[in-house]
């Protein structure tokens, strides 16, 4: 059965990185001394696997095996935020979290019919650019055909040709003949902000997602929003799953005064912290949206910013992600998350399972909540968000 689902993976967590060296297995096995271990545990799986082999009716896999006992491994911990990774998977996760991989500038589906489909195309991207569309079906790239291939494998077959142009047949609704559309593979950075002018004094900043690349596209929103007359901004962090650490602290340096960010404790009771040095503090009126979808990194934000006064939290309680976890990549290409700390606010609120309360509740309407796109004259958090600004912007100096 093909691989259905989109090409860019979702990270949720915020993620601190860590490499496991080669070798490095036997060192942890030396010291630690648990599960697989244990004689009856070993047994049991010893057991488990002769008789799938002796009496299971389909193909048998010993890597995909393997590749299950560690999956369930992790599963065991009862984490929603803890996982185990294949080289493939970990792959696709860290090109989203990065912010960058090495492809065409979209993305792309199982297409029921065969080949695989057009689900969105990057605005700016190296498919925009050649004339690739959303909704086009690609069925052969540099005239292999594809209509039997998994996702991944075109997908793999696309980034082969890093450095140069693929050639992909394309077919398109509306159009009765295929064509051919070259396109360039080459490094492509992921959007994760967007940004607009709501009025003649009001600039919008939405963050989807904190990837390594969103600090340097939010430095770039700004300055073009500043460029465009900006005297108060709204930040939009409704949805927004989390993602880097490193990531959300940058973006907040240019906006808090000097102090902590936001600090981590360990199961050893270690703290980390993240600090601003107050150089580039914000100095216009500031909203942020936040609704039950806002998590961990955008929780972090929002913390920062209600801890600090910077501005107002604007919309609902959010998701309730207060841990943290490391990625640590193993030699042969797979991975493990694991979630190995707290962190908490500048105030030193932990915010786990309880979320950030604004400092105005305001839920959207009931109308809107099955909409696919909402615009911003029928959103109504928005609009309290922009009273919450014109309230600020009229008050005096000083008040």
């Amino acid at each position: 059965m093909k691989n259905s689902a989109y090409i860019k993976g979702v990270v949720t967590g915020v993620l601190a990185a860590a490499a496991v060296a080669a070798g490095v297995y036997a060192g942890y096995s030396m010291q630690n001394r648990g599960v697989l271990s244990d004689p009856d545990h070993a047994r049991k799986l010893n057991y488990l696997e002769a008789l799938i082999d002796q009496e299971y009716l389909g193909e048998i896999d010993g890597d995909s095996l393997a590749e299950g006992v560690y999956t369930g491994l992790l599963y065991g911990l009862g984490d929603p935020y803890s996982c185990y990774y294949t080289a493939e998977q970990y792959e696709q996760t860290n090109s989203t979290t990065e912010g960058s991989y090495v492809g065409i500038g979209v993305t792309i589906q199982e297409n029921p019919e065969g080949g695989v489909r057009i689900a969105e195309c990057y605005e700016e991207g190296p498919g925009d650019l050649a004339g690739l569309k959303a909704e086009d079906v690609i069925s052969a790239v540099d005239g292999i055909d594809i209509t039997e291939k998994e996702v991944s494998e075109v997908v793999e077959m696309i980034k082969e040709a890093e450095g140069r142009e693929v050639n992909l047949t394309v077919h398109r609704q509306g159009v009765e003949e295929p064509f051919e559309v070259s396109v360039n593979v080459q490094d492509v950075e992921l959007p994760s902000v967007f940004e607009e002018m709501l009025d003649e004094d009001t600039g919008y900043i939405r963050i989807s997602q904190f990837t390594g690349v969103t600090p340097k596209q939010y430095e770039e929103a700004f300055a073009s929003l500043e460029e465009q007359g900006m005297q108060r901004l709204v930040i939009d962090l409704r949805n927004n799953p989390g993602g880097l650490l490193t990531s959300v602290c940058d973006v907040l340096r240019n906006i808090l005064p000097e102090g902590i960010i936001v600090y981590t404790e360990d199961k050893y009771g270690n703290r980390q912290e993240e600090t601003c040095d107050g150089e580039n503090p914000l100095e216009i009126p500031l909203a942020v949206l936040v609704n039950e979808g806002s998590a961990s990194a955008a929780e972090i934000f929002a913390g920062a910013v209600k801890d600090y006064g910077v501005g107002t939290v604007v919309g609902t309680v959010t998701y309730g992600k207060g841990v943290v976890q490391a990625v640590h990549k193993l030699d042969d290409g797979s991975a493990v998350k694991l979630t190995v700390a707290d962190y908490y606010t500048p105030g030193g609120n932990s915010i786990n399972n309880t979320g950030i309360t604004p400092d105005v509740e305001v839920k959207l309407d009931t109308a809107l909540l099955n909409k696919a796109e909402i615009s911003h004259e029928e959103d109504n958090q928005l609009k309290e968000a922009l009273k919450v600004l014109g309230e600020k912007v009229a008050q005096p100096v000083g008040g």
